[in-house]
């Protein structure tokens, strides 16, 4: 063999060696491509089944707002607002007096009120003494009514035999049937005057229709007395005070101002329908309020509304119509929100976000 021709067969064999590892690296490259895809897409799906798992503890709800128990002052009784003893913003505690109108009127009223129940009881006792002395009347006639029958009796014994004359009989019949009438009369006006009394002559006064009414009177004329004074009905924060002014006419069933609580405070939530699955009353809250950012309170699912919030709406979905439409509907959760000390005051009104802990932990079961 010439020297050129091992020349060439080595070049060839160290070209093979060369170009057999370029061509396994295009191969492997082929496949590295889809198995990165299968390991990516598992990575992906054991990530998001992860995050599915963890995550059905917690329910996120920004629909929520601080609530308050509050209410529109008024009274019952029309009249002149004579006091106003508190100013806008003032807090009060219960009990504490925040208007007065002019009692003047009423003090009038329920002093003629008092002084007729007064005279209702003299005219009661006097008709109990009119009553004993028509009996009495009536027992003094029926004496004279004896008397009469007695001498008639004999006048109409000596007429037969012209003892006496005819004229003299007829007056004395006359004067027993005028006495007899005038008994019966007297009967008649004592049984009205019992009948005043309830049927019992020793009847006390005080349990008589009468009286009761009169008792009714006056006990009205207090109560409209009593209700010119407006009292704090809760400890609170008293609103929109400058609309009542000294001197002003309040009517009757008229708003005058209006009172906040200071210490009836809860949260109102209301999340979707399908947020409330594991939601129950007693799980605990996070509770965030958008005017203090960074500040956090504990709270508690107090409970559960029974209704949707479209329920009581003046205008209710009507879902048997023919376009009706499926809209997840929200149910309001009262939280109730510890307070304490060196808290910031937290205002009806207020826009916050809760996290409630419902210490669910999802399955795989809960795929299917």
């Amino acid at each position: 063999m010439s020297q050129a021709t091992a020349t060439a067969g080595a070049t060839a064999r160290v070209s093979d060696t060369i170009a057999a590892p370029k061509v396994r690296n295009r191969i492997s490259r082929r496949a590295l491509g889809p198995l990165l895809m299968l390991i990516g897409i598992v990575a992906v799906a054991a990530g998001a089944g992860t995050f599915w798992l963890m995550t059905g503890r917690y329910v996120t709800i920004d629909d929520a707002y601080v609530r308050a128990a509050k209410e529109t002052l008024s009274t019952d009784v029309s009249g002149i607002v004579a006091q106003v003893p508190v100013k806008e913003g003032q807090l009060v505690k219960k009990g504490q007096v925040l208007l007065r109108l002019d009692p003047r009127q009423f003090q009038i009223a329920l002093d003629g009120a008092t002084a007729t129940m007064n005279g209702t009881v003299l005219m009661l006792n006097a008709t109990k003494l009119e009553y004993d002395r028509m009996v009495r009347e009536a027992e003094a006639k029926q004496q004279q009514v004896s008397s009469d029958q007695a001498n008639f009796d004999r006048m109409a014994n000596l007429v037969k035999g012209g003892g006496v004359t005819r004229a003299d009989y007829d007056n004395a019949r006359f004067l027993l049937a005028a006495d007899q009438q005038a008994v019966a009369g007297l009967r008649v006006q004592a049984e009205m005057q019992l009948a005043k009394l309830g049927g019992s002559a020793e009847v006390d006064v005080h349990t008589l229709p009468d009286y009761l009414q009169a008792q009714a009177r006056v006990a009205e004329a207090q109560r409209e007395l009593d209700h010119t004074v407006i009292y704090a009905p809760f400890s609170g924060i008293v609103t929109q005070v400058d609309t009542v002014q000294p001197g002003m006419y309040l009517a009757a069933a008229t708003a005058a101002f209006g009172i906040v609580s200071t210490e009836d405070v809860w949260i109102e939530a209301n999340p979707k329908e399908t947020e409330l699955t594991w939601v129950k009353p007693g799980d605990k809250v996070a509770v965030t309020v958008d005017t203090y950012p960074g500040r956090t309170w504990e709270g508690i699912v107090q409970s559960i509304a029974p209704n949707s919030g479209s329920e009581f709406s003046i205008l209710p979905a009507q879902n048997t119509s023919g376009n009706w439409v499926k809209v997840v509907q929200r149910i309001p959760v009262r939280i109730t929100v510890g307070h304490q000390d060196g808290d910031p005051a937290l205002r009806a009104g207020m826009s916050v976000e809760t996290e409630i802990d419902t210490g669910h932990h999802r399955t795989l079961s809960e795929l299917y």
